[in-house]
């Protein structure tokens, strides 16, 4: 039942529906905390028909509002998102407010009533979902009614004077002050014959009968009063009250519009990898590494599908330039600002509409883009407008490439700068020429560095390829300053590589799980990488097995997009065999791996229990569902994911419980809380929850002891019995 509204207000707003003013008649006076007097006719609808008008009901401050220069929020398809807004009425009337939500055209897909989270603030908020989750992919037959429903849609608040709660509240007070409550029995026999005939109800036959029936039993004098008060709040009208409730003076909140986007932007899993690696032999004769292909490497595409991943990510296919000697050996990234040198691209073979000739032909990168299609997975291209002084675009045009005095273009060490200054245009129409071509291959993804380029240049170019092609993700794989980073999400990347990699000690993990998971994910998606080519922390290199596990699970649980480079789930941590530290690989090393030992030694099957998780479990695949959970223990973070029955398309509510021992040396012990209140879970007893990762099951309750040994279990992934 919806909870009174007994706010007080310092002022109060009157409206009219029309421009004309009107003397009113002067009416009694009594305090907000009075029920209406009985007699009292039930608000009448009066349009807010201008933007920052009140109509019957006040209604502000909807959230998520629109972000920084007024880009709308997005949510992916079938992502549960929260919806709030203050829905407030004068004195003594009770407040009602209902979520609806629309397509770009106004039709309505869902009405959710809204609940009271606030009765100071008069803050009501529920959770919507736009559609329903998909795992197909562009080129499933299906897929044409997933893209339907991607693009705009919109969210408005009905705000509505909750007239059975003040008709209960004031029969009530009447019967316990001993007063005659007759009047107030025939206005709630009245009401109840309204609440039958109401258009919105969507009541079938036998509940409107049962409604009239039970307003006609009110009327029967020869019944106590305070059993006729009663029967018209039994069990199952108040059931019907909290579902369908009669609405009076219904006032709508101006559209909010969202941008919806497919399942996969808030619920991929990326595997970043290079041809050059993935079919890397050994001469036997000579013991010599020879660079694979993209023949070659479609072998390992069964690999990477068998642990989970969606989303094979490929490094530079493209020709190359001369590289930087740190760009072919860089050095462990220590903070999220430092930036590697960028791969220089471009040759007498082409440039970023062009394969290397040692990989092999675009036959055969549409051969590597079909086969791992037939196995579910999706192809994310690296393209980083770095061009070398080789690019056939510098010799083509000149113009588009800063001069110095004496009239050479200028380069960058072994970098040739764009001049987004004087020719954006320009290079814009070939940035979207150079997509259409590898869309055109089979590529459904990009990941980009921004390589110095405006936000603009970025945000015009993704609305041009999304609108021929409203699938494609973007993944903005740069660090800068967090307001340039938050410029490059509004600008429209669909995910944003985070600093999760520096943040590893609880006080930061836990702002960080919160943060990403807020308000801000409207607008900027963070993924977890734990690692790449250029990156290896130091937590990383100094915690082994061990390290990389806690890592993979926070990544791969702490946010709905995570992914790794090949050779993470080997323990890559360029350990010498002395025990002194090497330095990462780099994105252009050949790396010859024995994936034949992966059930030896590293995390290949934690990586496909984290993915397999993330499948089963729709809690994973939102940015608006997690709570850090209380630990006592520095060493020990927890927090949990929940998904109410009524969003998860299962019919059963979804929560994952995670607890991660941070201490990768020795065992950590803690006691981790859970407001079972706030998770719909039993109060007065035990729960049952179920390891995902060892199959143990354990009884927990309000305050859970846990122990986690890193030769053992790093961490415990439980999934709530409902």
């Amino acid at each position: 039942m919806a909870a009174m509204n007994e706010a007080s207000h310092a002022e109060t707003h009157t409206t009219s529906n029309t421009s004309t003013s009107r003397t009113r008649k002067p009416r009694a006076t009594r305090k907000a905390s009075q029920a209406p007097l009985v007699g009292s006719a039930p608000a009448t609808a009066i349009a807010a028909k201008e933007p920052g008008r009140f109509g019957r009901v006040a209604i502000y401050d909807v959230t998520p509002g629109t972000g920084a220069n007024g880009v709308a929020p997005r949510v992916a398809l079938g992502e549960p998102f929260a919806v709030g807004a203050t829905v407030t009425m004068e004195p003594g009337r009770t407040a009602g407010a209902t979520a609806v939500l629309k397509t770009s055209r106004g039709r309505v897909m869902a009405r959710v009533p809204m609940a009271l989270a606030d009765a100071d603030q008069a803050r009501f908020t529920a959770l919507l979902k736009a559609g329903e989750a998909s795992d197909l992919a562009p080129w499933d037959g299906g897929f044409a009614d997933v893209a339907k429903q991607l693009g705009t849609w919109k969210v408005s608040v009905e705000g509505w004077q909750d007239s059975y709660v003040d008709w209960y509240r004031e029969a009530s007070r009447r019967l316990a002050a001993g007063h005659d409550a007759d009047i107030a029995l025939t206005e709630g026999a009245a009401l109840l014959v309204r609440w039958a005939a109401a258009r919105d109800t969507g009541f079938d036959a036998d509940t409107k009968r049962m409604l009239r029936e039970t307003a006609k039993a009110m009327g029967d004098k020869t019944i106590p009063a305070a059993d006729r008060v009663a029967i018209a709040h039994t069990d199952e009208i108040v059931a019907l009250h909290a579902a369908s409730p009669l609405r009076d003076g219904v006032t709508a909140s101006q559209d909010q519009v969202f941008h919806v986007e497919r399942s996969q932007a808030a619920g991929s899993a990326w595997y970043l990898c290079s041809p050059r690696s993935e079919g890397a032999t050994r001469d036997p004769q000579t013991g010599a590494t020879v660079p694979g292909t993209l023949r070659g490497a479609m072998a390992s595409l069964e690999r990477i599908q068998a642990e989970g991943f969606g989303i094979v990510a490929l490094l530079p296919v493209f020709p190359l330039g001369a590289q930087e000697e740190t760009t072919a050996s860089p050095a462990a990234l220590s903070t999220p600002t430092d930036r590697p040198a960028p791969i220089a691209v471009g040759n007498e073979h082409g440039g970023f509409d062009a394969i290397d000739p040692q990989l092999g032909t675009m036959d055969d990168f549409k051969a590597y883009c079909t086969r791992a299609h037939e196995l579910g997975m999706e192809v994310a291209l690296d393209l980083t407008l770095a061009c070398a002084p080789t690019n056939p675009w510098v010799a083509e045009h000149p113009s588009w490439f800063p001069h110095r005095v004496d009239g050479t273009v200028a380069v960058d060490g072994t970098v040739v700068p764009l001049d987004f200054d004087n020719a954006l245009d320009e290079i814009e129409r070939e940035t979207e020429r150079v997509m259409e071509h590898w869309i055109e291959a089979g590529v459904t993804a990009f990941r980009v560095g921004t390589c110095d380029a405006p936000a603009r240049f970025w945000q015009d170019v993704i609305a041009a390829v999304t609108k021929k092609h409203p699938a494609v993700l973007f993944l903005s794989d740069t660090f800068t300053t967090t307001a340039e980073t938050r410029a490059l999400a509004y600008a429209g990347f669909t995910q944003t590589r985070s600093a999760f990699p520096w943040q590893t000690i609880k006080p930061q993990l836990d702002t960080l799980l919160a943060a990403v998971n807020g308000d801000a994910a409207y607008w900027q998606r963070d993924a977890f990488w734990p690692a790449t080519p250029d990156t290896l922390t130091d937590y990383l290199r100094d915690n082994g097995t061990a390290g990389h596990a806690v890592r993979a699970v926070l990544a791969a649980l702490g946010s709905p997009n995570w992914g790794i480079p090949a050779g993470y789930e080997l323990v890559e941590d360029a350990r010498r065999a002395d025990g002194s530290m090497d330095r990462p690989t780099g994105p252009l090393a050949v790396t010859v791996r024995d994936w034949e030992r992966t059930d030896d030694y590293g995390i290949a099957q934690l990586a496909a229990s984290l993915n397999r998780v993330r499948a089963q479990h729709p809690a994973t695949r939102s940015y608006h569902d997690l709570t850090v959970l209380p630990s006592a223990n520095p060493a020990i973070v927890a927090f949990a994911r929940f998904v109410p029955a009524e969003l998860t398309g299962t019919g059963k509510p979804d929560m994952l419980i995670v607890v991660v021992n941070l201490d990768c040396t020795g065992e950590q012990q803690s006691s981790i809380h859970v407001d079972l209140d706030a998770f719909g879970l039993p109060t007065d007893g035990t729960y049952k929850v179920h390891d995902e990762l060892t199959g143990r099951e354990f009884d927990w309750s309000w305050d859970n002891f846990v122990a986690l040994a890193p030769w053992a279990d790093v961490a415990h992934v439980l999934s709530v019995e409902f």
